[in-house]
Order: C-alpha cells, then sequence, then structure tokens
C-alpha cells in the first residue's frame, strides 16, 4: 500500500551549509539549485561568487565563517571545501563541537582524514565522534575528479541523508496514526 505522507510529516528541504567557492562548489550549487534544500555559500572571497545563483542558494561573504556554523539550524549539512586547509580544519573542529547536525562532509583524501583525525583527537574531540565525519566525500564507487563528477557524488550522499530523514517521519507518522 502505497500512502501518501501528510504535509507535515515530510521532512523539510535540507539546510546545506556550504563553505568554499572554488570549482566543485560552483558545481556543487548548481546541482543543488534542483534539489530540495536550501544553501547557504559561504566564503571570504567575494570575487570568486558568480553573478547569478540558483534561487535557493544564499551567499555569504564573511571573514568568520565559524560564526555560521553556529548560527546554522540544528540537522544542518556542512560542506567544506575550502582554498585553504588550515581553514578546513578551523571548520571542521568547529562542526564536529555541535551534536546536531545531519551531515558533515569534507573534500580531501583519506591521508587528510587521518591527518585530521589526530588533530582533533589532540584539541578534544571523542574518538567516536569521528565517524560523523565523512572524507572523503560522496558516494562510493565515483572514482571520478572532475568537479561535475564529485558534484554528482555529494548531490546522491546528501540526497541518503534527506531519504533517511523521509523514513524518520514515515514512522513517526506511522506511530502516531497507530496510537491516535
Amino acid at each position: 500500500m502505497n500512502t501518501r505522507l501528510p504535509a507535515d510529516s515530510r521532512p523539510p528541504p535540507l539546510h546545506v551549509v556550504l563553505f568554499g567557492a572554488g570549482h566543485v562548489g560552483h558545481a556543487l550549487v548548481t546541482l543543488l539549485g534542483a534539489l530540495p534544500c536550501v544553501v547557504e555559500w559561504v566564503d571570504s572571497r567575494d570575487e570568486c561568487f558568480p553573478d547569478e545563483t540558483p534561487a535557493n542558494v544564499q551567499i555569504e561573504v564573511t571573514d568568520t565563517p565559524e560564526a555560521v556554523i553556529d548560527a546554522a539550524p540544528p540537522g544542518s549539512c556542512f560542506l567544506v571545501m575550502t582554498h585553504n586547509h588550515a581553514l578546513d580544519f578551523a571548520l571542521a573542529e568547529r562542526i564536529m563541537r555541535r551534536r546536531d547536525f545531519a551531515y558533515f562532509g569534507m573534500i580531501g583524501s583519506k591521508t587528510k582524514r587521518v591527518k585530521f583525525e589526530r588533530r582533533l583527537i589532540e584539541r578534544g574531540v571523542e574518538p567516536e565522534r569521528l565517524r560523523a565525519m565523512i572524507c572523503p566525500i560522496g558516494v562510493p564507487g565515483i572514482v571520478d575528479k572532475a568537479p561535475a563528477s564529485i558534484a554528482v557524488a555529494v548531490g546522491a550522499q546528501l540526497m541518503q541523508v534527506r531519504s533517511e530523514a523521509t523514513k524518520v517521519a514515515r514512522a513517526a507518522a506511522t506511530f502516531v496514526s497507530a496510537n491516535a
């Protein structure tokens, strides 16, 4: 039986906070423009942003990206892909201090992940929390490193997060119906 979810039990659009306006960021924003999400696109370099973006994308030029992390709503999806490894680490540390995000992905190699894990543990992040940090990002099996290919892999991963939220919403709606 295929039952339609009541409007109030459907998950809202994903709230995506994307740090980095490089080639992969551009490709990802183009893709996310067609998906059920709201995107905060953050970078300190105003000149890196295009003149036009999809309607669901808000550009934020700031020298204090940590404040954007703090202001993001619970359940946000964080993507870190800046031009600077030191900034990536600072953002990763700040995100890992939150316990209410739906997804945290960072562009990089397995080597970058290992280095960041070690440093995060040194800074007091519990080792078991590091499972919540996805690096490298994207669904497994896509090995092409072209920006558009990475965007597709990451977009698919974000839609998996949304699908999981939909399952939870359906289970909650079913439970409420059964107990009404």
